[in-house]
């Protein structure tokens, strides 16, 4: 068992650090409004820090999940920033979705102190996470990875390795294009379906085993035909994920049509006062 830190308690994160505290790590805990820590020792054990370098100190890994690139910045650097606190050898996990760029900044400030860095972002939504089944893609030195892949299977299921610095976030950026997509895709399909007076439901039942089946298909099918979006990833963080994936595009030279337009997409849902409506509900721009 290993002496663990986590640095950010939201959705994802309180659960996250709770699987760890199951498995019998030792987890102290650091979140920016106190309360939730406190109320995550409460359930859990542990004890909270103050502070990210709090946290971090003595801890043979120190995990994290924030919101972006400024709040990543924010935990790991400075005086009270958790790299401050790391000892020599310890690993730093960023289970953030952030840009490449900020990683490989970060990579770089924790190798010059000895510290090992693994960016992992996780796919898998607030419900992968409550129940420990996370997709974990990650980037960084094998052996730094070697060390941290048993720690990270508390909460994760399918946990790979893609390549060095800054791989786990480029893959992420590829989860989150098919995504953009595929969401758009099924949003019109099961609009058509209402238009054209058939059985949604019955429509999925037809198709959902064939070439247009897909998770996203089968979870969140009936919620949407209901107008029902409070089940998962909240369109203003797929709004952000997707100006990273556009932003690392401009650079590499890629091309993204249907992602920047479904990114316009989420910016009109985002107008109708569905900032924190999960990603499903596109097809409510089609109604």
């Amino acid at each position: 068992m290993a002496k663990c830190a986590f640095l950010g308690l939201g959705v994802m994160g309180y659960p996250m650090a709770g699987h760890l505290a199951a498995k019998g790590h030792e987890v102290t805990v650091y979140n920016r409004t106190g309360a939730k820590a406190e109320a995550w020792v409460a359930e859990h054990g542990g004890r909270a820090a103050a502070t990210p370098r709090e946290a971090a100190e003595g801890a043979e890994f120190v995990m994290a999940c924030v919101g972006n690139d400024d709040d990543l910045r924010a935990v790991c650097t400075g005086d009270d920033g958790a790299f401050a606190g790391m000892s020599e050898g310890a690993i730093f996990v960023d289970h953030t979705t952030v840009s490449a760029m900020v990683t490989r900044d970060m990579a770089e400030v924790a190798g010059e102190a000895g510290i090992g860095y693994v960016d992992g972002p996780v796919s898998g939504g607030q419900a992968g996470a409550e129940n420990g089944v996370l997709a974990i893609m990650c980037g960084g030195a094998e052996e730094t990875f070697a060390k941290a892949e048993p720690v990270m299977a508390a909460y994760g299921r399918s946990i790979k390795r893609l390549g060095d610095t800054g791989a786990g976030q480029l893959t992420k950026m590829v989860n989150q294009i098919c995504i953009a997509g595929l969401v758009q895709g099924l949003s019109e399909g099961l609009a058509f379906a209402e238009k054209a007076g058939l059985n949604g439901r019955a429509v999925v039942e037809a198709i959902s085993g064939g070439a247009a089946g897909s998770w996203q298909m089968v979870n969140r099918h009936e919620t949407m035909l209901d107008d029902k979006f409070d089940h998962g990833f909240a369109v203003d963080w797929m709004r952000k994920d997707l100006a990273i994936c556009l932003a690392e595009a401009e650079q590499t030279g890629a091309a993204l049509p249907v992602t920047a337009l479904v990114d316009q997409f989420y910016k009109d849902v985002q107008n109708m006062g569905g900032n924190r409506w999960d990603t499903s509900s596109l097809i409510k721009r089609l109604r």
